[in-house]
């Protein structure tokens, strides 16, 4: 009966591994996305690396915050 009101560890665990894991692979995939891209175009500055970068961090950090504040 209290087992209902308990939050398991285990799942919170998942849930943080979680965002964790979807925040390194958005920011890797974007990077390696800019930096292909830097490449194809020849460009020597890796600018579209940088600006997937950075758009890839900010729309991550918004969806962590909306998933932690669902809760």
């Amino acid at each position: 009966m209290g087992s209902a009101n308990k939050p398991n560890p285990s799942n919170s665990y998942l849930k943080y591994s979680n965002l964790a894991l979807q925040l390194l692979l958005g920011i890797g995939l974007a990077g390696w996305l800019g930096y292909t891209l830097d490449q194809y175009l020849s460009i020597t500055f890796p600018a579209f690396m940088l600006i997937f970068g950075f758009l890839a961090f900010g729309g991550m950090l918004y969806q962590i915050y909306r998933s932690l504040n669902k809760d």
